[in-house]
């Protein structure tokens, strides 16, 4: 089932067909992983409403912006599964699928007769990847879950915010995307094993377990100190100077990773004599006078605009950044040398930006992704041509609205 639309090579995944199951972030953002890889996705949305993020706002002629966002090059198909017969017909559609992502309360899928058990007998071959907010295990797992609820249970929110201050949620909703980071990596090392056991098995992914995974050094640094790391805002624990710095114009983002570029940052600020100053010399003597180094450098940068300060930075090679809108991110340079936006062709909105396919293959071009479907764009197109449904089955369907 190759859309006519898009010729070419597909992706690594050409040939893997996967029954997405999923709504809302974490699990389409984990289906969109396996999709841009050149997956088949067959993205299953109930009658009437489809996932819940269609009816999000604000709207483009009825179409939701959340929506749009995460669910490119899939195909939509309408089924009941309140419905014995829309039941049967993912029961189908799992029997002639690879990969099955669903991200429903452990359990849910279990009453449907839908669970990993009931469909591996099926077909044994297939990857089941259940995401959920807090994994199938654990005295949490029957709880709701939000992704400002998972980055305080995570630790994660604890240490988001200026210092001193209040912790703020990350303005990426991490906690959610995570099952996007994830999913997709166990889906891939469960496909590689299939190469040589032949079978399928259960992938059981916690977005909680995903946040603690994030949490790297500072977990750590928990471990080693016996304390809980602070909000440092753009700041960093250990590191000085790192973080943002006011410009004439607006603030820019330094960041001494090692003692060579501290050096490189006095040039550039011409403030030499402070490279080899014995107060400042070390990583650990910058970290522990951070108020004196922080005031030196901003005494410098807040007199000069954005631009001269990324150019001088550049011309010493220093770690630096402006601070951009996520306008001018994806208007820059960078992110249109990579393609990185692209126009596609959307069945009611027509030509639409989207963000583009954050992996590439050199030596090897993939078309522009399909645009998000409208709901139940392709219900006729996978009945027909990826499970053989005659014309009379699938009336028959729909007389019993099965599907829609």
């Amino acid at each position: 089932m190759k859309d006519s639309e898009t010729p070419g090579w597909a992706g690594p995944l050409a040939g893997i067909r996967v029954l997405d199951l999923t709504r809302v972030l974490a699990g389409p953002a984990a289906s969109l992983a396996l999709a841009d890889l050149g997956a088949e996705v067959f993205k299953v949305e109930p009658p009437g409403t489809g996932d819940e993020t269609r009816s999000f706002p604000p709207f483009r002629d009825g179409e939701s912006h959340y929506y749009l966002s995460v669910n490119r090059g899939k195909k939509s198909i309408v089924v009941d599964l309140k419905t014995e017969a829309g039941v049967a017909l993912v029961r189908d559609l799992a029997a002639k699928c690879d990969v099955l992502i669903e991200n429903y309360r452990p359990g849910v899928m279990d009453r449907l007769g839908l669970g990993y058990s009931a469909l591996s007998a099926l077909n044994p071959r297939l990857i089941y990847c259940a995401i959920s907010g807090f994994g199938m295990t654990g005295p949490l797992r029957d709880r709701p879950s939000f992704d400002i609820v998972l980055q305080a249970l995570s630790g994660a929110l604890s240490v988001n915010g200026e210092s001193g201050g209040v912790p703020h949620k990350l303005g990426i909703p991490l906690g959610d995307l995570v099952g996007g980071i994830n999913g997709p990596i166990g889906i891939l090392a469960a496909l590689h094993e299939r190469n040589t056991t032949g079978r399928g098995r259960l992938i059981d992914i916690s977005l909680l377990d995903g946040m603690i995974g994030m949490l790297g050094y500072l977990a750590q640094l928990a471990f080693f100190t016996g304390q809980d790391p602070q909000p440092q805002g753009s700041q960093h624990p250990n590191l000085v100077p790192y973080g943002a710095f006011p410009a004439k114009d607006g603030s820019i983002i330094i960041a001494c990773l090692t003692n060579n570029f501290w050096g490189r940052i006095c040039r550039a600020l011409d403030m030499e004599q402070y490279s080899l100053d014995p107060r400042f010399d070390t990583l650990e003597k910058r970290r522990d006078s951070r108020e004196v180094v922080n005031e030196l450098i901003a005494g410098f940068t807040r007199e000069k605009p954005v631009q001269q300060l990324v150019a001088l930075f550049t011309e010493h090679n220093v770690p630096h950044a402006p601070i951009l809108g996520i306008t001018d991110a994806l208007e820059q340079p960078q992110a249109v040398a990579r393609e990185m936006v692209v126009e596609t062709a959307h069945q009611v909105l027509g030509s639409i930006p989207i963000v583009n396919r954050s992996i590439k293959f050199p030596g090897d071009t993939q078309p522009v992704p399909t645009a998000p479907p409208v709901l139940g764009q392709h219900t006729d197109e996978i009945l027909r041509e990826f499970l053989g449904y005659t014309a009379e089955q699938i009336e028959a369907l729909r007389a019993s609205n099965a599907v829609a």
